[in-house]
């Protein structure tokens, strides 16, 4: 379909961006229903965020999606939250509706909708251990508590923000229960030892560093872990490829990536995503 004046646009804000694959994902969803609308990647600078927000507004765009490190820092920024991003404190997906920027936060879902359905692995009574304390990581750990995890371990670099996360479940959740420490590997290894999933939020391992070495080691594993890492590009990074040689069930971010950007497509639309056509681009950019 060609680009006129009345195309709607959509994007994606991030640092880096060149990784990301949801443009050919969403360009793929509009072109198979028809849609006037075309989705741009765009690198924005933590110091340029406030202005590229003005710029949605000035330049009418539909919305944009929200990447690393700006799904916490956008918060000010916006008119107004829906009640689930509020809580996770973190937003992937903006609305413009009239001017008004409204967030969104479509991680969560997306997630443990892939780690049902793909990880075949219902996360009602588990103990999951989480690396990280980002956007990513706090919308996790909420739409974990919220479908019935038992324990959850958020570890990360700085204990201040495994708190903060906490205290959102906490206060969403209260009966769930959470520890918090820091990824060290004593403590690390103890955690991954006794848990049922382990989440990599980090971006460890994502294109173009994909040699980088995983935060658990091969030694911590135990085939009885479900292993999942948010990183998409590759698909399968050397965590999930250490986890699946010991015989782990894994779960790449690809799914995930998947199901949150149809979440975002259907407040953007209106339209019901096809899931089907969105999943098949992204495995075939990444050729798997």
């Amino acid at each position: 379909m060609p680009v006129t004046g009345k195309t709607r646009l959509i994007g994606i804000i991030g640092d880096p961006i060149e990784h990301t694959l949801s443009p050919v994902m969403h360009n793929a969803a509009f072109a198979h229903l028809g849609l006037d609308y075309i989705y741009i990647p765009f690198r924005v600078a933590r110091e340029d965020l406030a202005v590229a927000l003005a710029g949605i507004k000035a330049l009418g765009f539909t919305g944009v999606n929200v990447t690393i490190p700006h799904k916490e820092a956008v918060l000010p920024l916006l008119d107004e939250l829906v009640p689930e991003a509020e809580v996770i404190g973190a937003v992937n997906t903006i609305h413009n509706v009239g001017g008004r920027l409204y967030g969104y936060n479509t991680d969560g879902p997306g997630f443990v909708s892939s780690l049902k359905e793909e990880g075949g692995c219902d996360p009602a009574g588990k103990r999951v251990t989480i690396l990280g304390t980002g956007g990513a990581a706090r919308a996790v750990a909420l739409q974990l508590a919220l479908a019935g995890a038992a324990h959850i371990i958020i570890l990360g670099r700085r204990l201040e923000k495994a708190e903060a996360i906490k205290d959102a479940i906490k206060l969403g959740v209260p009966d769930c229960q959470v520890t918090t420490g820091l990824i060290g590997k004593g403590e690390l290894a103890k955690h991954v030892q006794q848990a049922q999933v382990l989440i990599d939020t980090t971006p460890v391992g994502m294109y173009p560093r994909v040699e980088d070495e995983p935060l658990v080691g091969r030694e911590m594993l135990h085939r009885d872990l479900v292993v999942c890492d948010l990183v998409y590009n590759p698909v399968q990074t050397l965590l999930l490829q250490e986890a699946e040689a010991l015989g782990c069930r894994t779960l790449s971010g690809l799914e995930m990536l998947v199901r949150q950007g149809a979440l975002a497509f259907k407040i953007w639309t209106g339209r019901e995503p096809p899931l089907e056509i969105m999943r098949k681009v992204v495995r075939e950019k990444l050729a798997v």
